[in-house]
């Protein structure tokens, strides 16, 4: 059996559980909190340790699913979560007041870790607030040694996120992206 580890990042409420959750082909194990602090203005609960699920690529390839916390406050999990992964999907929310700031934050502090894999971007919530657009992304990340992939997605959406992450897969190794039906 061969077993991959993908990392799910962004900000607080952009849909990283869930995004897991409508890939995951097993109940996802979920640190859901009660938010305590500002955080719950955007979304009543908030993860504080990982998201976990498992998506079953083939019967001889699995791969697992993290999610990170959202919260800078509990950054400390986001390297013990990337330990042994082959790259992030970052997430982002369209409808947050600056979005363009959320993919510098991020891409900055996983920076190492996507030097050494990949990376992947969805944006949700564009059919709420439709500036900025995908092009203003990409425009935004010039300076940026890689430009990844942005896509629109629905975090809801299982065949959205499915292909944020074959994309992901292929820019890694075709021989993954492949087997992922």
């Amino acid at each position: 059996m061969s077993n991959h580890k993908l990392i799910f990042t962004g900000p607080v409420g952009v849909g990283k559980t869930t995004a897991i959750s409508v890939l995951s082909d097993i109940p996802t194990v979920s640190t859901d909190e009660v938010a305590s602090d500002m955080t719950r203005r955007k979304d009543p609960r908030t993860t504080v340790a990982m998201d976990y699920g498992l998506m079953n690529v083939s019967e001889t390839e699995r791969i697992h699913l993290y999610g990170t916390p959202g919260q800078e406050r509990f950054d400390f999990m986001w390297d013990i979560l990337t330990e042994g992964g082959i790259g992030l999907v970052l997430l982002l929310d369209n409808s947050r007041t600056n979005p363009l700031q959320d993919i510098h934050f991020f891409l900055g502090a996983f920076r190492e870790f996507i030097s050494r894999t990949g990376v992947a971007i969805g944006v949700s919530r564009m059919d709420v607030h439709s500036q900025p657009k995908i092009s203003d992304y990409y425009q935004g990340l010039q300076g940026f040694a890689t430009k990844p992939p942005i896509l629109e997605v629905d975090a809801r959406n299982r065949r959205d996120i499915s292909l944020l992450i074959q994309i992901l897969l292929y820019s890694l190794d075709s021989g993954l992206a492949n087997s992922n039906g």
